[in-house]
């Protein structure tokens, strides 16, 4: 019997995330997958999608400049329903935690129309980290009615809020899916955006950019990086950071960071030139979450600027470390496994948690093989 699946997307992590999935589907005989892009990142979005080969079917190009969250929710709330009502999808499949799936998922629970929810589980505990995405994310188990947990920690979340058995499925993250694939690909460092990094020393990979870090405790991570760029000058350790294009990122940034001989500001840059600089560096400094699933697929440590982590595997596999958004304690973390070899061996020998790169397709088996009509949840 065929089936239709609608993929909502509208960031660049949910692209990367949902692209493996995305393939997945449409290898599946029977199955007809529809895409549908937000433009929640509208030009960070088209280079990711251009890069796995997906082409989006829909393009509802919502973003506004400066719109608030509320102005971007009701915009989506506006742009979404038309789409399903049309689609009328058996299957619509939202990703994570972002304004998209959170609408995406709620309107299709309006269609009456089965959820699914990939990388489903994560959890913090506090509504305020992240930000708004701790809350997005619970908003989407409540209406889903399959959660593709990434690991069994996730799944364990979900128990805890009575979420039944039989909708969870442990798939692994589809995030190794497409950073394996990736890093497969050629790279040529001498042409794109690295071509100026000095790939003869020690990279650190920088990335910080969260909403709930903006003001004084952002700048106390750059006046951190700053420090531990000074300490570490000799013997040459660079510090390479893509910046953000939001003012509450750039402009600290340039405050604090520019000038730094050892410290190299990007533009943002396109996905596979990132994972080719995160294969390459000895250690990653980040706040975001997907880089935390990222890197340890290399064996590459990671020191997370957050005071707290819905990705605790990480941290319990010994591959990731949580070091706060104080810059003492940043520099001391980051500073002892600069300097320490069997400190960072230890992380570098830790497993990576976070799957094998054959979660798409264990997410397209359970969607391709679900055989009841269109319909309300699947519990019904």
């Amino acid at each position: 019997m065929s089936k239709s699946v609608l993929v909502v997307l509208g960031t660049r992590p949910e692209a990367i995330k949902l692209a493996p999935v995305i393939a997945a589907l449409r290898r599946r005989p029977g199955v007809r997958t529809v895409v549908c892009a937000t433009g929640q990142h509208k030009e960070m979005l088209r280079q990711v999608t251009d890069l796995f080969g997906v082409a989006c079917d829909i393009d509802l190009g919502v973003m506004r400049p400066n719109q608030t969250l509320s102005e971007l929710t009701a915009r989506l709330f506006d742009a979404l329903s038309p789409v399903v009502a049309d689609v009328h999808p058996d299957w619509v499949l939202v990703q994570g935690d972002t304004t998209t799936a959170f609408v995406g998922a709620t309107v299709a629970y309006y269609h009456q129309v089965r959820v699914g929810h990939v990388e489903a589980g994560l959890r913090t505990g506090d509504k305020f980290r992240p930000f708004p995405e701790e809350v997005n994310r619970r908003f989407v188990t409540v209406v889903a009615d399959a959660h593709f947990a990434p690991t069994e920690r996730a799944r364990a979340a979900l128990r805890a809020e009575l979420v039944p058995d039989s909708s969870i499925h442990v798939t692994g993250n589809t995030v190794v899916d497409a950073v394996l694939e990736i890093a497969r690909r050629p790279y040529d460092w001498s042409s794109g955006p690295l071509r100026g990094v000095p790939r003869e020393r020690p990279l650190v990979l920088v990335t910080a950019h969260r909403r709930e870090s903006f003001g004084e405790a952002f700048r106390e991570m750059c006046r951190a990086i700053r420090e531990l760029a000074d300490l570490h000058a000799d013997p040459g350790v660079q510090f390479v950071y893509p910046v953000h294009p939001n003012p509450n990122v750039r402009r600290p940034v340039g405050e604090i960071l520019e000038g730094a001989r050892n410290v190299t500001l990007l533009d943002p840059i396109d996905y596979q030139s990132l994972v080719h600089l995160m294969k390459r560096s000895v250690l990653v400094l980040t706040d975001s979450g997907g880089i935390q699933e990222e890197a340890p697929a290399f064996g590459v440590p990671v020191c997370v600027m957050r005071d707290a982590t819905e990705r605790p595997e990480g941290i319990e596999a010994g591959v990731a470390r949580l070091v706060g958004t104080g810059r003492a304690g940043i520099v001391a973390a980051v500073h002892e496994l600069l300097s320490d070899p069997a400190a960072q061996a230890a992380m570098v020998a830790g497993r990576n948690p976070y799957g094998d790169g054959r979660a798409a397709e264990r997410i397209a088996f359970v969607v391709a093989n679900d055989s009841r009509s269109k319909g309300p949840h699947l519990g019904a």
